[in-house]
């Protein structure tokens, strides 16, 4: 197989692997906004507050005995909560909600790069088929996308990465609660959204837009090699043209210093037929 159809073909695999990753994207980050009624938790600040609310209210959803258990620091509920009388709840207030941009960000790279993975991945099988290629054009067009979706989704990953680690930090109260950051979806936070799956979305909407970023820095190196072969063979094919336009005038400019010598030679016999 030529080089020229195995990195189409590597194309091919990655744009196809694109499109998995982007999905990977997508899913978790449109639950998670359904799940925060569209509010965006990246970069958000909040603190803990202890608050004093009658027994009533805490059995609706929750035994006091197991509750404690789950916060695991003073305060959290008080003994009275089990006879019905007032107890201290301590919950979660959020000061500012995250920028909206923080998590569109990122959900936007994921829907391009399932859009864009999926239209250069049947370009790619077309090609495969019909035994074509891109021109020089064309392979410079790909180039240049593909490492402006690197840069993109680089940021992206990294505002998506400082964004969970801020939630995490306002969630634990910067790590001086019992719990951890995967606790956390289990436990009361007393939000009018819902907690019960935030860092299960977030982390796989992490992962994923992480595998998207090194999916695109192999398919801007792919396009790097598809531009390097395209202009070798543009100057191979110059040089061939080259040479056959020098053999073609190296022909056709024969016959006429023949054609000279010949007349030449019969005007300098001329005189001595006379004589």
């Amino acid at each position: 197989m030529k080089p020229e159809r195995r990195l189409l073909l590597a194309h091919c695999a990655a744009y196809s692997l694109s499109i998995l990753g982007g999905l990977a994207v997508v899913v978790p980050l449109a639950l998670n906004g359904s799940h925060f009624k569209g509010r965006c938790l990246l970069f958000s600040r909040g603190f803990w507050r202890t608050e004093n609310r009658s027994g009533a209210f805490l059995g609706r959803g929750a035994d006091p005995g197991v509750e404690a258990g789950l916060w695991g620091w003073p305060g959290a509920v008080s003994e009275a909560g089990a006879a019905g009388g007032s107890v201290s709840v301590s919950r979660l207030v959020m000061e500012e909600w995250g920028p909206p941009a923080a998590c569109q960000l990122p959900a936007f790279v994921g829907v391009f790069t399932v859009l864009f993975g999926a239209a250069q991945s049947w370009r790619s099988l077309f090609y495969l088929q019909q035994r074509h290629d891109d021109t020089l054009l064309f392979s410079s067009l790909t180039l240049l996308l593909s490492v402006s979706l690197l840069c993109l989704s680089l940021l992206s990953s990294a505002t998506l990465s400082l964004g969970f680690l801020y939630w995490c930090d306002t969630v634990t109260d910067h790590q001086t609660v019992a719990f951890s950051c995967p606790e956390a979806q289990a436990v009361p936070l007393y939000l009018d959204v819902d907690t019960s799956a935030f860092y299960s979305e977030l982390t796989w909407a992490q992962a994923g837009l992480w595998s998207v970023t090194v999916l695109w820095l192999c398919v801007s190196v792919l396009s790097l090699l598809r531009v390097c072969l395209s202009q070798r063979g543009l100057h191979r094919g110059g040089a061939c043209l080259a040479r056959d336009k020098e053999l073609l005038l190296g022909v056709g400019s024969d016959p006429q210093p023949t054609h000279t010598h010949i007349q030449t030679h019969t005007h300098l016999h001329t005189p001595g037929h006379f004589v």
